[in-house]
């Protein structure tokens, strides 16, 4: 692979094909520069004699910020005005990307140059469509194409313009070209797709020249504390500069021994750059959200093909442990089949299309009631395969649907189709529709498979409970008994209880995904 390059003096060339990016920018000084720049603005900041004052949401905000977006707003401006970055983490569903789009405001209305947003693909344009509702004269660019396609430079793209948006993709093909242009800030939306500190995302996110960077996600750890350290390196690259160090003082006392004292320094560590508001505590007026697992009893003939596939993959897994990570792809793939044996036979091999799928026979049930009753609902699978199935049984029904996964096209029409109730059923897949979308017509919510990453299962629930929505979200958790399934659900109660244990102030469980949770998965 190509090594990272000199560029110019403050910045750096990122190579298309790069291994262990944390080392290459230590080794080039990086870390310790911008380490090192951050720590001079914090002096400057506690040099002051008064502290900054609060600044008022800029008149060209057309909608009525809540008062938590209000204080959102402001601890943006805040920052950014003494040159510091921070992680925006508030609760999904409670309005980010208004708090940002007036933070863009108020960097315009100061003279500085355009805002940079950086998101999943599929969530862009939402950005566009939001600034022209509630921020009209804000000049918005958005950056889709490569220069290919675009047929001019992305100076010419985004000239004028107060706001860039582009994708992560985007981002890192053309690079140097976003490093070339000035900007007030940097946002990385949805940033838990740079929280692998060796990822060629993650170089480009943090080597960019901005003076101030911010990290937007409701999810700001969803495995271990090192993503929240990966994300704190970007927008606060002087507080945890050692890696080695934060392993040491925090992660091992924290995820393995369970040291409430380094988690309590850990919390008050990160408490001046990160802000997270919840729901609970926020928006009082959000109607209320029901959990309900339904243990779903499997029929004789899917328990006994499924009994016979788990003793087959257990001996095999078993014999792979040894050597964990090195194995680490069959592990998955074994488990995977699992899962997928667990919703339909007939996803593993078709010699069992067959028998009975006990688990698609239980949610058409429920959706011919919910769609009877006048309710309108999203079904999310991480399987296609699966959603598939359901959509077929829907035509039979003649039930309306609208379909959503990483393969359709005509996203917009399609969402509409939902929205306007041609459709009562939405069937989403979890990559495709797990975030970026208001769906807030829908008051029932379907998860057909659990994921051990609590993180993932809430931000496709949250496109039905978030601001706007009216009526009570009914949500549903569909889990075969007696499988895999009711391992993952503990497994995911373990991860969720780390997030609430460094965000909140929740008892401390070790949520790493290694060879014994493997075992507790098998029921070993």
């Amino acid at each position: 692979s190509r090594a990272l390059e000199d560029k110019h003096s403050d910045s750096v060339r990122v190579g298309r094909l790069q291994a262990g990016m944390w080392a290459e920018l230590e080794d080039l000084g990086i870390v310790v520069a911008q380490a090192a720049q951050w720590q001079e603005a914090v002096a400057q900041v506690r040099a002051l004699e008064e502290p900054l004052p609060d600044t008022p949401v800029p008149t060209s905000v057309r909608a009525e910020l809540r008062p938590y977006q209000q204080s959102g707003f402001a601890w943006l401006a805040r920052l950014a005005d003494a040159g510091l970055g921070g992680i925006l983490a508030d609760d999904m569903g409670l309005g980010k990307t208004l708090q940002v789009l007036s933070l863009a405001a108020h960097l315009r209305a100061a003279g500085r140059p355009p805002l940079l947003v950086v998101a999943p693909t599929s969530v862009v344009g939402a950005w566009a469509g939001e600034a022209a509702t509630f921020l009209p004269d804000l000049r918005v660019a958005t950056v889709d194409r490569t220069a290919a396609r675009r047929g001019h430079a992305l100076a010419e793209a985004v000239a004028g313009a107060d706001v860039v948006v582009t994708s992560y993709a985007l981002f890192r093909i053309e690079h140097d070209e976003y490093d070339a242009q000035e900007w007030s800030a940097l946002v990385l939306d949805e940033a838990q797709m740079v929280k692998n500190h060796d990822s060629r995302a993650y170089a480009c996110a943090r080597t960019l020249r901005a003076p101030v960077k911010f990290a937007v996600t409701g999810t700001p750890l969803e495995n271990t504390v090192m993503e929240l350290w990966a994300l704190l390196g970007i927008v606060a690259p002087g507080l945890f500069p050692s890696q080695k160090r934060f392993v040491e003082h925090f992660r091992l006392p924290i995820e393995r021994a369970g040291d409430s004292e380094r988690l309590a320094q850990l919390r008050r560590l990160i408490r001046p750059v990160v802000l997270r508001r919840t729901k609970e505590s926020v928006a009082s007026e959000l109607p209320p959200r029901v959990e309900t697992v339904v243990d779903v009893e499997l029929a004789p003939k899917h328990r006994s093909v499924y009994d016979r596939q788990l003793q087959r993959e257990r001996q095999k897994v078993l014999g792979l442990l040894a050597d964990f990570d090195g194995n680490r792809f069959e592990i998955f793939r074994s488990l995977t089949l699992l899962r997928r044996l667990a919703l339909d036979p007939s996803l593993v091999d078709d010699a069992h299309a067959g028998v009975p799928a006990s688990k698609l026979d239980v949610l058409e049930s429920m959706l011919a009631e919910i769609v009877a009753d006048g309710h309108r609902v999203l079904v999310f699978s991480q399987f296609t395969g699966v959603l598939d199935r359901v959509r077929s049984r829907l035509t039979e029904r003649g039930t309306a649907f609208a379909y959503l996964d990483g393969r359709t096209r005509g996203r917009p029409a399609v969402i509409e189709s939902f929205r306007s109730g041609s459709a009562p059923v939405f069937l989403i897949s979890l990559k495709a529709g797990g975030f970026g979308l208001t769906l807030t017509e829908a008051d029932y919510v379907v998860v057909l498979d659990p994921w051990w990453n609590p993180a993932v299962e809430a931000q496709a629930v949250d496109r039905a409970h978030r601001i706007g929505q009216t009526r009570t979200v009914m949500v549903y958790r569909l889990v075969a008994k007696g499988t895999i399934e009711e391992k993952v659900m503990a497994l995911k109660a373990e991860k969720a209880a780390l997030f609430d244990s460094v965000m909140g102030g929740g008892e401390l469980s070790d949520s790493r995904m290694g060879a014994d949770d493997v075992r507790a998965l098998l029921g070993v």
